[in-house]
């Protein structure tokens, strides 16, 4: 296929997410009985991101022409290790594959097994020649290269065992967010919704805040407190609970209402249900100390000017833009290269 052909059927995938589909919305409740984490509110949002962001004619074409698109070059498979941590996390994975010529080789994850390949199929009744492009496996083999998104862990695993191959391996990473004590109550609902979007289990989640010194918690607890029917999740409420059980009993320092949990703590990685927090003095040295943990950083929100930070506006952690690549590596140009 010609990349103009390429993005011509995705284009049309697009159209056929946005449509309303009784038969897709089966595929939806399945993944949610056996993944309660998986939502049907929850799969949707990722499937309408994915449609609006992603797949969007002139987005795709705005992306693409970064680059020097090489139709006639022979096709490698790529091998693709999917994490299932939120609905339909390695698509943009899929689709830079698809779009840079090679073959996708899927393995899928446990946790979000069914929607990806019935769009797949729905490729491939778009345009039968899709079919080329992508094989869902059991076990990875007979690949050219490999593309493994999972755990710190993991990454461990994936590093010993595919190192051998061109690779991008990618470990944990946090989202978090720089206040400045001027954001309105709207402003931090927004922010909630990086924090709660996806039970805050995404790695482009806010998991840790940054405050300034003497900041006064009480409005961010107010906006928070809109996401309150979190707890009604159960899942969610174990965790919330557990953690609850936690501090009490062992007299941890906390702020809570209801719904969340604030902490004082150092890590960026912060539990389901809770957020970290940390003061900071002066904007430019906390520029300077985040600068030194970008390994462990996904995407910081900010409506604040930064002079060496790329940050995102609240509420828009979990709406990346194609080219907002994962770890900040060029997968497409990995791609491109092989």
């Amino acid at each position: 296929m010609r990349l103009e052909q390429r993005i011509e059927v995705m284009v049309r995938l697009g159209e056929y997410l946005k449509s309303n589909n009784d038969y897709f919305n089966a595929i939806l409740d399945r993944t949610y009985k056996e993944n309660n984490w998986f939502t049907i509110e929850n799969q949707q949002q990722a499937i309408q991101a994915i449609a609006n962001y992603f797949l969007d004619n002139d987005l795709l074409h705005q992306w693409l022409s970064r680059y020097a698109m090489l139709d006639h070059k022979t096709p490698k498979t790529v091998g693709l290790i999917m994490a299932g941590n939120i609905p339909m996390v390695g698509f943009h994975d899929v689709l830079t594959v698809f779009m840079s010529g090679h073959r996708a080789m899927i393995k899928l994850s446990e946790k979000d097994k069914y929607v990806l390949p019935h769009l797949i199929k729905i490729l491939n009744q778009l345009d039968t020649t899709t079919s080329d492009y992508f094989q869902i496996v059991e076990r990875l083999s007979g690949f050219d290269a490999i593309i493994a998104t999972g755990s710190n862990n993991s990454a461990r695993y994936f590093e010993s065992y595919f190192g051998k191959y061109p690779n991008i391996i990618r470990k944990n990473r946090n989202g978090i967010a720089i206040l400045d004590g001027t954001e309105s109550f709207d402003d931090l609902v927004e922010l909630g919704k990086d924090v709660f979007q996806y039970f805050g289990l995404g790695c482009r989640n806010v998991s840790k805040l940054y405050v300034p010194k003497g900041y006064n918690f009480e409005l961010l607890l107010e906006a928070l407190h809109e996401y309150k029917a979190l707890v009604m999740h159960s899942k969610y409420k174990n965790n919330f609970d557990y953690h609850y059980a936690i501090y009490i009993i062992n007299r941890v320092k906390y702020l809570a209402n209801g719904c969340v949990m604030l902490r004082e703590e150092e890590s960026l990685n912060s539990p389901v249900a809770n957020l970290y927090y940390e003061f900071y003095d002066d904007s430019n040295v906390l520029e300077q100390m985040l600068l030194s943990k970008s390994d462990q950083i996904q995407v910081i929100v900010s409506k604040m000017s930064l002079n060496q930070l790329t940050t995102k506006p609240l509420g828009k952690a979990q709406y990346p833009n194609l080219w907002d690549y994962a770890d900040g590596v060029d997968t497409m140009q990995f791609l491109l290269d092989l």
